[in-house]
């Protein structure tokens, strides 16, 4: 089964502790501090549209891709509450494709950890440059290697009235590769309002059990900066997650900003 088909309905449930608002006035600040301060700015694995709406809110024009049909579905239900005149478009951040150009893309959530091949997270990188003004800014957040060494092989479990799940991680380290299996016990009527038709689950008294599995590669600071500048970037900061200190070897999560060079620069 692909990443965030049952788990889509109780993505922002689950997710409660992650900080939007702080993350979202970082990078309305990053990008200030870059000259895009308007303008239309693309969403990578834009998920449910939490960061997306935010951005919104505060004025950008904005595009949301993500590759999974059912995160999209909350996204779009989110617009409609919102009234935002939010793009949502279902793409592979390898394959990419707009009309035009923007001032910037955005990444949030480690979206990109979920690139697993060189190759295809060179594609992607190619893809935001192709798609991005001279001078625009490229800002994105990877989990590092720290992160998944921290976490290890460990399973965790939450209850809640609205849902359950249990996470059972592994992180290869040779291969710089984290694992988690994902175990989602839902009430029957909020799976009804899903699409679990589509889906594989076993009914067990008042609750479904469904179960995701997903993959994300601890990519290497060299090949990212590497990557970067044959894509035709120049990297500006890298920081110890959303804040202004700069990375080091324990931070767990890196927020990379990087700015497409201009034609005569190159």
């Amino acid at each position: 089964m692909s990443s965030y088909e049952n788990f889509a309905s109780v993505y922002d449930m689950f997710m409660d502790n992650v900080d939007y608002e702080k993350w979202g006035g970082w990078l309305k600040r990053a990008l200030a501090q870059y000259g895009v301060d308007d303008g239309t700015v693309c969403e990578l694995g834009c998920g449910t549209g939490t960061m997306t709406e935010l951005l919104a809110a505060a004025g950008y024009d904005m595009i949301g891709i993500d590759n999974s049909e059912d995160m999209l579905a909350e996204a779009v239900n989110k617009r409609y509450e919102s009234g935002h005149n939010i793009l949502y478009l279902q793409q592979d951040m390898r394959e990419i494709e707009l009309y035009g150009t923007v001032r910037a893309f955005v990444s949030v959530c480690d979206s990109i950890n979920y690139i697993l091949e060189e190759e295809d997270l060179r594609s992607a990188f190619d893809r935001v440059a192709r798609y991005l003004d001279e001078g625009g800014v490229f800002a994105f957040d990877l989990n590092t290697d720290a992160k998944y060494r921290a976490i290890g092989e460990q399973t965790i479990a939450e209850n809640r009235d609205t849902g359950s799940f249990i996470w059972e991680n592994f992180y290869d380290e040779e291969e710089r590769i984290n694992e988690y299996d994902l175990t989602l016990f839902l009430p029957e009527d909020r799976v009804a309002a899903m699409k679990a038709a589509e889906a594989e689950e076993l009914y067990e008294g008042p609750y479904y059990r469904t179960e995701e599995v997903h993959l994300e590669r601890a990519w290497e600071t060299p090949l990212i900066q590497r990557l970067l500048a044959e894509a035709g970037f120049t990297l500006k900061t890298m920081t110890d997650s959303y804040t202004d200190e700069p990375a080091n070897e324990k931070s767990e999560r890196i927020c990379y900003i990087a700015v497409k060079e201009n034609a005569n620069d190159r």
